[in-house]
């Protein structure tokens, strides 16, 4: 999931013809975090992705897979 979330990043980021300089400084975010999300070395908290999904104009949608929403409780 998280390559997911890295190739994700780095490849809108890259759509916009943004740099990872401009990415972090919007999103206030150290240029070296953003560099290792897209690398996938980071292990990045949800603050953090919604600074620069927001940067980027991505949606971040939270899964959760295994529950079964139809089951009696």
């Amino acid at each position: 999931m998280l390559n997911s979330i890295s190739e994700s990043i780095k490849r809108r980021r890259k759509e916009l013809k943004l740099s990872q300089t401009y990415v972090a400084d919007i999103a206030g975010i150290n240029l070296n975090t953003i560099s290792r999300i897209e690398r996938g070395e980071a292990n990045p908290t949800v603050e953090v992705l919604e600074k620069i999904a927001d940067v980027l104009g991505l949606v971040l949608k939270l899964e959760v897979k295994g529950l079964n929403t139809n089951e009696s409780r």
